[in-house]
Formats: C-alpha cells, structure tokens, sequence
C-alpha cells in the first residue's frame, strides 16, 4: 500500500487504531493467516463511516471481520483493509425484555448479562466463539436454539457510509445463513428474550457447556465447524469420521480425534496446512458416500478457484 492510502487511512482516526502490514495470525482463531495491507480498528461508528467512504473514494478492498472466529486466512494475507470489530462497536443495554447489543459484543458476555438479569433464550449459545455481528450474519445456532429467533431489528452501515434499519420481518434467516448483504456491516442488534429463573437458565447453560466439552475439542485452536450438516439428520462430523480421517495430519493441523468436523493447529500449522485438510475431507467424502459438503467457514486471501478441485468453491 502506497504511503499517500496509509496517510489518508490514519486521517480518518481519532479514537481507533490502525495496524499497516499486519499479521493476521494474530487475530484468528485459527492462528494462521499472512499480513492485511491495513488493520483498522474502528474507535465508533464515526470513524467507521469514515473509513467506508475513503475505501469508496478511492476503490480499496475492504474485508470485515469479527473476532475471527469463524474464518480461514490464506498465508499470503489480505489486500485493502481489513476491519476488525473485536473489542469494538460494544455497546450493551438491558430494558426489559430488549437487549441492545453492538456488533462487536461477545457471544459470551450476551450470555452471561442475560444470565444475570433473568432473561431466557440464548443460553444455548454459551461457549461458542465470536460477535454478535458475526453470529448474525451466520445465524449461530446450538442445541437446536437459533440466535435469529429473537432478533427485534437489526442496524447495518453499508460499505458507502449510509446507515439501515430493518425489523424482524425484513429478514431472512436460514441454516447458518442469513440475509444480510455483502456490502454491508451490522452496527447494533435489538433482542427480545423472555424473563426466566436464573438458576434453571445457569443450570441449562451449564449442561450445554458441558456437552460442548465432551464432543468438540475447545482447549485447542480451531475455528469452529469447517462445514455445514449436509442434513438435519446428517452430520459433517460423522460422514468424516466414517471415511477414516480423524486423527488425520498435514504439518501441524490436524483432523481432531475428537470432532470430525474441526481442524486443530497444534501450534506451527499454516493456512495451506489447513486448507490441504478441508480439500482432503471434502473429497473423501464426496467419494465415499456421494455427499458434497459445504464450507461453514469463511475463506478470505485464496485465490479464485483455489478450492474448486474439491467442489468448494464459492
């Protein structure tokens, strides 16, 4: 990136920060992923605008990203800015039954603050990883319960600065899909959840964790489930575990022993590591029970037809 774009990228902070050539190892999950041109966090919604209309201004990529959870990134790392919304865009209010929660809230504290004020429906989401933002847009689901089914309304900005408003029934929400667009970036979302006893709803979220413990392997880095279910009926993680690849390693990344559909980095894995994996799974898969599976994961940074040789691409 040429220094005059990092000049105008820095002018648009006041309370953010922006990070240039960063590694984004250091913000996934995963573990892996190369540098983005520019890292920029955003302080409020103000220099999130701001940043939005320079990329507009001046045609630079712009990749939005949550606390990383839910992504792949390639070695080569990402061109343009990436935004990063960890730790940002948290404002958090409970009135009621409305909980207001920004983007950048963690699935982890809306659990637990609902916890403690006695208000029931999103306990299932205990342990899992990621923003409110990002659960949105994927539709978090566990244990049966979806984070979209007590969705009020939801507030975006779209990528040339314009702020957008929509009530439930302007949405659609499917298996870990939703119908926000690309070219958009959710701000805040508005919930209703009902009063419950806070000590069914402690006990419920501790059964949930404990299940989650027992199945998926939470100690080591992952990102979650690689790929969706094929079938409400059909699991990912079985079809991988019957065709003999738990356990399964490329350099440091590994099929988990424990959860077929996670793929774990015992410390030096690299994305093409990972990515072998993926690429190995899918056609095992596809070869041994006819079953195409899809990518839960984002993949940001690949080439175009990187992952079209296991039918993955997107």
């Amino acid at each position: 990136m040429d220094p005059g774009r990092r000049t105008a990228i820095s002018d648009c902070l006041s309370k953010g920060q922006v990070l240039f050539d960063e590694p984004l190892s250091r913000h996934t999950t995963y573990g892996v992923g190369g540098p983005a041109e520019a890292f920029f966090q955003p302080g409020d919604r103000e220099e999130l605008a701001r940043i939005l209309r320079l990329a507009s201004q001046e045609t630079i990529p712009v990749t939005v990203m949550g606390s990383g959870s839910n992504c792949l990134v390639s070695d080569t790392g990402m061109p343009g800015i990436v935004i990063s919304l960890a730790d940002r865009l948290n404002n958090f209010r409970i009135d009621g039954g409305s909980v207001t929660a920004g983007a950048g809230v963690t699935l982890g504290y809306l659990v637990n603050r609902c916890l403690q004020a006695g208000l029931a429906g999103v306990e299932n989401l205990v342990g899992v990883p990621g923003t409110v933002g990002g659960a949105l847009v994927m539709n978090a689901r566990a244990f049966g319960g979806e984070i979209s089914t007590y969705v009020d309304r939801v507030r975006t900005l779209t990528l040339d600065g314009k702020e957008q408003v929509y009530r439930r029934e302007d949405l659609q929400f499917g298996y870990r899909s939703s119908s926000f667009r690309r070219d958009e970036i959710i701000l805040e979302a508005e919930f209703h959840l009902k009063a419950g006893s806070p000590e069914t709803i402690a006990d419920l979220q501790r059964r949930f964790l404990n299940e989650r413990k027992a199945r998926q392997p939470l100690k080591q880095p992952s990102a979650g489930s690689v790929f969706k279910n094929p079938a409400s009926d059909v699991a990912a993680g079985m079809l991988i575990d019957k065709a003999g690849l738990k356990g399964t390693r490329r350099g440091d990344a590994e099929i988990s022993t424990k959860h077929g559909n996670f793929i774990i980095n015992h410390g030096k894995a690299t994305a093409e590591d990972i990515a072998f994996l993926i690429k190995l799974a899918a056609r095992a898969v596809k070869q041994q029970f006819g079953t195409q599976l899809e990518l839960e994961i984002r993949t940001l940074g690949f080439q175009p037809g990187y992952w079209k040789d296991a039918g993955l691409d997107r």
